[in-house]
């Protein structure tokens, strides 16, 4: 009888079951670069993401409103760092926050909803430098809060137009909110107006800033709504405007303690109220910040974070670079420009570097509880479900997941 030779049995098959299983773990594998973000690490499509808010995130809408040139950014020395090809309305030297947020959860950059022909498709910007909570704040001369909103369900109908009312609805329930504004409130529409000072105690004010947002929220999420993410209110009386016109510089430290007070307490109040929101709202998730601390730090102990300068603009004019006169298209044209905006934390009287911007970005897109919570963006941008290649080798009751689960 013909022996049977094993070996050449075994090898055949042993070698076509490795091929097997490389093959299964390389379509795997190509299949997860090819769906999953590099920076959101997410095997889901990204949601859209729809910004209201101040000169903090304003990609250029004041270009297209009448407004002071206090309120505009689309002149030389904006816009220098070559990101972009000029001045873009961005109060930087570059990109904003929302910027870099954008290319974390994989999206374009986010068009200012003025802009002419924009794509609302994936989100849209409605910040105006100058705005505020409260329609009084700088009235005539920014895009409210309030008309902020009124945008957004122009571009909601627009969205059911273009989609259908089903994806529409679905655009709008699976999109990020995020918001970051209140500044110019405590700042020009109280320190800066006498006659709300009379009329309002400091803790009534901040109330009814913050009775205003809650009421935004509120908008926000019966329209459809449900994540969101807040950029709390930096240290106000630390800016180099607010340095610049403090009377008791020597014995404050150089900050006007009474508009950080202020923006102390609008945090605060926002932090409990966020709390709240989240039982009563059904389905409501945030990202709520710690920007005054962050930007604290960095101002206090600038080398800790690759900087030289926490406190002077890079580009201004006067005591800490404090009068906003940066590109000289004020009543005073005279103005200073650094060598190196990476050194500074502030580029100019009111508003930081891109490098702040980009390191706030990162903290807030995935930054731990402790200073982001109770999710950070990451969360909210995608699905907190991931699963790596390594999981799917390594884990024996993964083996039969099929594609329609991975993905």
């Amino acid at each position: 009888m013909r022996s049977i030779n094993l070996e050449a049995l075994i090898n055949p098959m042993a070698r076509l079951v490795f091929c097997l299983v490389f093959l299964n773990i390389s379509v795997i594998l190509l299949v997860l670069i090819g769906v999953r973000a590099s920076s959101g690490s997410s095997l889901e499509k990204s949601s859209a993401f729809f910004i209201f808010g101040d000169s903090t995130v304003d990609p250029g809408n004041n270009n297209y409103i009448h407004t002071i040139p206090e309120n505009q950014a689309n002149f030389k020395p904006y816009g220098q760092n070559g990101f972009f090809d000029g001045p873009t309305g961005r109060f930087s030297n570059g990109r904003v926050i929302v910027d870099f947020i954008a290319s974390y959860a994989n999206l374009s950059l986010i068009p200012p909803f003025l802009e002419p022909s924009a794509d609302y498709s994936y989100g849209v910007n409605f910040a105006s430098g100058g705005a505020g909570v409260l329609p009084e704040t700088h009235q005539g001369l920014a895009i409210d809060l309030p008309t902020q909103l009124k945008y957004f369900e122009e571009v909601k109908k627009s969205l059911t137009e273009k989609l259908g009312e089903a994806e529409a609805d679905e655009v709008i329930s699976e999109a990020v909110y995020f918001i970051s504004i209140g500044s110019n409130d405590y700042m020009g529409g109280y320190l800066g107006n006498p006659k709300m000072q009379e009329n309002y105690q400091p803790e009534d004010y901040v109330a009814m800033v913050i009775g205003n947002l809650t009421e935004a929220i509120q908008v926000l999420y019966e329209k459809g709504g449900r994540k969101f993410g807040f950029l709390s209110l930096s240290p106000l009386g630390c800016l180099p405007a607010l340095r610049a016109l403090n009377p008791n510089k020597d014995s404050e430290n150089g900050c006007f303690e009474a508009g950080s007070a202020l923006a102390a307490a609008h945090n605060n109040a926002l932090k409990g109220v966020l709390t709240s929101i989240e039982y009563i709202f059904e389905g409501f998730k945030y990202s709520n910040s710690n920007f005054y601390t962050w930007l604290e730090d960095r101002m206090n102990n600038p080398s800790n974070y690759g900087f030289k300068d926490g406190i002077n603009a890079c580009c201004g004019f006067g005591p800490y670079g404090g009068m906003l006169t940066c590109g000289g298209n004020k009543n005073i044209t005279e103005y200073n420009l650094c060598g190196n905006p990476d050194d500074h934390v502030w580029w100019d009287s009111f508003h930081p570097t891109e490098r702040i911007h980009e390191q706030f970005a990162k903290a807030l897109w995935d930054g731990p509880s402790s200073s982001v919570g109770p999710f950070n963006l990451q969360d909210l941008f995608f699905s907190k479900g991931k699963l790596t290649i390594a999981d799917i080798v390594d884990a024996p009751h993964l083996k039969d997941t099929s594609f329609s689960n991975i993905i």
